[in-house]
């Protein structure tokens, strides 16, 4: 399998130089009330006695210029811009896999890497992640069918100690290696993209063969403990 850094450099990167990232911001308003106190009951009034007004029935109003109580907006601050994803794990399929940047040349065994050139988790894009076709690796996304891939819960660690939990929903299978970063590259939602090879590595000159893709929808995000966002990845250059 061919690492996707070259369609990058001249495919996707001059589409990306406008900027990914989304501030992610939710508002709540605070509702203010004012315990009113009852009253004592007063006898009635004396007719031969002046009724005069208590200081309780006259109506002050606040200095010019002061401000009102009014509602208070609390907000969620955005994720952190060098957030990356460290690990992913998908238990139905037996695949966990420490996630490590791409590189330039041939990906890496025994690790999952991640497209610096797309997004990450949390800001609502696309993120990409790809490993080899090979045991140990993301070689069951391209033996186990699509109908029993659909469902599963694929878990996203990133470098922030956060958990993010996407499911599978579409399996793609002979993706042109040319044409494998458009829907990505477009996604203006939350979502995971994760790739492998359909073949063995081309000869030297030969363009990389097709890919399957497989596209899972953002569910939840959650804390998570450091010892779990941080497994430690041991890449090995392979060929």
């Amino acid at each position: 399998m061919a690492g996707p850094t070259e369609q990058i450099r001249t495919r996707v990167v001059p589409a990306l130089l406008t900027a990914f990232g989304v501030t992610i911001l939710s508002a709540g308003l605070l509702t203010y009330s004012v315990q009113v106190q009852a009253e004592p009951a007063t006898p009635a009034p004396d007719p031969t006695i002046a009724e005069v007004p208590s200081p309780s029935a006259l109506l002050t109003l606040p200095p010019i210029g002061t401000a009102s109580p009014g509602p208070t907006a609390s907000a969620t601050p955005p994720p952190p811009a060098d957030r990356v994803a460290t690990r992913v794990r998908i238990r139905g399929l037996g695949i966990d896999l420490p996630v490590v940047k791409g590189n330039s040349g041939y990906p890496y065994c025994n690790v999952a890497m991640f497209l610096s050139a797309l997004s990450q988790p949390g800001f609502g894009k696309a993120t990409y992640l790809y490993a080899h076709a090979r045991d140990g690796m993301f070689l069951p996304l391209l033996r186990t069918k699509a109908r029993a891939q659909r469902g599963q819960t694929v878990e996203v660690w990133t470098s922030d100690d956060m958990l993010f939990r996407y499911e599978i929903v579409e399996v793609v299978r002979h993706v042109p290696y040319d044409k494998g970063l458009d829907r990505p590259a477009a996604a203006t939602t939350e979502e995971l993209w994760l790739q492998t090879s359909e073949g063995p590595r081309r000869p030297p000159g030969q363009p990389p063969g097709p890919k399957t893709q497989v596209l899972a929808t953002f569910v939840s995000a959650a804390p998570a403990s450091h010892a779990a966002a941080h497994p430690k990845a041991r890449p090995v250059v392979c060929g």
